[in-house]
């Protein structure tokens, strides 16, 4: 089968690669739809802090956000699963520590990450080996296009609920990004009032015509009283800032990450008698998520701009926009084509 492989940074290849097999507790799932992640970007660059870490090495398959049919199923594993639509938790805990046992694999430190930490191949490929416990049941009303994006929409609805908005509340999000704007539209949904701040025009642009009312540059954001602060940037004086925009008694949540290290007075934090949160993985959230997305409370079909096959995978990477692609911040890859 046909595979996107990356072999060093900057260096890759859609490679003919052996039909995987599954094995005991295992299915194989042909893969139809898979997002490209800010992850993945950091794989292509070289610098994913995991390849330092030592907890994953080129040559490697990412590929962590997908949606698919099981097509086979090893020992051990119901038939029934057998032409299921299905997505996957990325997050696989060995199963047997204190975290995996307390409900908290996603922070196993045995932990695999399809297409991210370990030896789990990635989506990034016709089909896909994962264990069977690790899927998710599609319904008919969340086609391949929302299946490959419930994952960032787990990480985001945690967010959201992290916020703990009440209807009225005025939440702001900083970074209009895939997970900023989804966390976004969970609020929105929860009855929240929206502000998003971001850095460019084009996002602040494509976050008003989802429907937002309430969006803003930096230098321009109101002084208005914000009863939850949610974090989705990857700019490393964010934190501080949404510290100090935050009203006393409010909920901060960070989800994003910098580059770099960023601070926060925690005296401050103290003073405003603030709850932080930090989030991290989709894993508790799937199957709300899966149901929001049918029941058509949230709909974030517009986040993609375009669906590419394998062989436009490296240049999207390197931070090529496909022709014709929309305004969108996701980028879809389709491995049949």
């Amino acid at each position: 089968m046909r595979a996107f492989v990356l072999n060093a940074p900057g260096e890759y290849a859609v490679q003919e690669v052996p039909v995987p097999v599954a094995g005991p507790g295992e299915v194989v799932v042909d893969v139809e739809r898979v997002g490209v992640c800010g992850t993945d970007v950091e794989f292509f660059t070289g610098e994913m802090a995991y390849l330092h870490q030592g907890h994953c090495a080129y040559p490697m398959r990412p590929g962590h956000e997908w949606s698919g049919r099981v097509s086979a199923v090893g020992d051990g594993v119901r038939p029934g699963l057998a032409g299921r639509r299905v997505m996957g938790d990325t997050m696989l805990g060995c199963g047997a520590c204190r975290r995996c046992l307390r409900g908290y694999q996603h922070v196993c430190e045995e932990r695999q990450e399809v297409g991210i930490r370990g030896a789990r191949a990635g989506a990034l490929a016709e089909q896909l080996v994962v264990p069977a416990p690790s899927l998710h049941m599609l319904p008919d009303a969340v086609d391949p296009v929302l299946g490959a994006l419930v994952e960032p929409g787990g990480n985001a609805l945690r967010a959201a609920r992290a916020a703990a908005p009440r209807p009225g509340d005025r939440a702001l999000v900083l970074g209009p990004g895939t997970i900023g704007l989804l966390a976004a539209m969970f609020l929105r949904a929860a009855g929240a009032e929206v502000h998003l701040m971001g850095s460019t025009d084009s996002s602040l642009a494509f976050a008003r015509e989802l429907g937002f009312e309430h969006v803003w540059a930096e230098g321009a954001l109101p002084d208005l009283p914000f009863d939850a602060v949610v974090d989705a940037s990857n700019a490393a004086h964010l934190p501080g800032l949404a510290l100090e925009l935050i009203e006393p008694g409010g909920r901060l949540v960070y989800i994003g990450l910098a580059g770099g290290r960023s601070g926060i007075d925690t005296r401050a934090l103290v003073l405003k008698d603030v709850t932080a949160v930090g989030i991290l993985s989709a894993s508790p959230a799937l199957d709300a998520t899966i149901r929001a997305y049918a029941s058509g409370s949230v709909d974030p079909r517009p986040l993609v701009a375009a669906t590419v096959g394998l062989d436009e995978v490296g240049p999207v990477l390197a931070g090529d926009r496909p022709r014709d692609a929309g305004p969108g911040p996701k980028i879809h890859v389709d491995p049949t084509t």
